[in-house]
């Protein structure tokens, strides 16, 4: 706790007050972030570090496998914050960020501790169409390799499930909104997006992403 609250302060003493100008101006005007970003909690994804983007830049949603309950099938703040975004914000980009060595996906095809954890049982529901189409698709496989798959699959999962939330299906119809999965290595710093012409994950190149189709799926096995 020590750590965190000397960062305060030193955020205060430090970064607050060289860009004083700036904080003032994004707190008088209202937000008008780039995109929203959906990715997970793990702690060591930073988005806006990852992204080099700033306070305003980044309209986040986290939680445990950046899972998008489909519309209507959950209580939480998903839904919520997806419709404020398209609907009210206006944003024109999605961009559902999974991460390689996720624990939420390891846990999912693994289903470690689930008698004990039931609210995670249950939020991992969500996640069941990963967890069957990995075990169909990839079940042969090792299981590392079954792992980075899951997480690829559940990225593309999470974006059908964003689109059957109304306000997404309309800004898509009149063809102001785009959707893009994107995975994070760690370990490595790159950034795969999936390439709807080639069916799987390839490192993020200099040019824009191409955004999702209609329906995306991992055509094989070699998704990295």
């Amino acid at each position: 706790m020590e750590k965190i609250l000397q960062g305060v302060r030193r955020f205060q003493e430090t970064v607050f007050r060289e860009q004083r100008e700036r904080f003032e101006a994004l707190g008088r005007k209202p937000q008008s972030p780039l995109a929203l970003f959906i990715t997970c909690s793990d702690s060591r994804v930073n988005p806006n570090l990852i992204t080099s983007t700033e306070p305003g830049d980044l309209y986040l949603l986290r939680n445990a496998g950046n899972i998008i309950p489909p519309y209507g099938a959950a209580g939480g703040g998903e839904g919520a914050t997806v419709e404020y975004a398209v609907s009210v914000l206006g944003l024109r980009h999605v961009i559902v960020c999974g991460h390689y060595r996720c624990g939420a996906m390891h846990h999912q095809l693994r289903g470690t501790q689930a008698d004990d954890l039931p609210a995670v049982r249950a939020w991992f529901a969500h996640a069941e169409a990963t967890r069957r189409i990995t075990r169909d698709r990839f079940g042969r496989l090792p299981p590392e390799r079954q792992e980075e798959l899951a997480i690829e699959m559940n990225v593309l999962v999470q974006i059908d499930n964003l689109r059957t939330h109304p306000g997404v299906a309309a800004a898509l119809a009149r063809g102001e909104l785009s959707l893009y999965g994107w995975v994070y290595r760690i370990e490595t710093g790159e950034v795969l997006a999936y390439d709807p012409a080639a069916g799987r994950f390839l490192p993020l190149g200099e040019g824009e992403p191409s955004p999702l189709p209609v329906l995306a799926q991992l055509q094989g096995a070699g998704g990295s």
